[in-house]
């Protein structure tokens, strides 16, 4: 009664893409290569402990936030604003 079924890993560069563009960002496709490129590392590089997650719930965290500041800073350059957010909500981690 089991039947085989295949899933797939979500597209984490796409996801990050477009939610940067409804966020009003310019430059999303190049910011989310640079995104996930980070996380990608991150995940490969630092200890594998349960604290440190780089998963869609917390990508999307960080891009709402990004999208908060965003609004609150419309002149800011969109890159630092991202990297502002990055280090903001995973400096706690640490």
């Amino acid at each position: 009664i089991l039947r085989p079924i295949s899933m797939m890993t979500p597209d984490m560069a796409l996801i990050a893409e477009i939610m940067l563009f409804s966020e009003g960002f310019v430059m999303a496709k190049v910011l989310s290569k640079k995104m996930t490129g980070l996380f990608d590392l991150m995940k490969e590089q630092m200890s594998k402990q349960d604290h440190y997650d780089y998963g869609l719930r917390n990508t999307k965290s960080i891009l709402v936030a990004a999208g908060a500041l965003k609004r609150a800073e419309p002149n800011m350059q969109e890159d630092i604003l991202l990297y502002r957010t990055i280090r903001d909500m995973q400096v706690f981690l640490y």
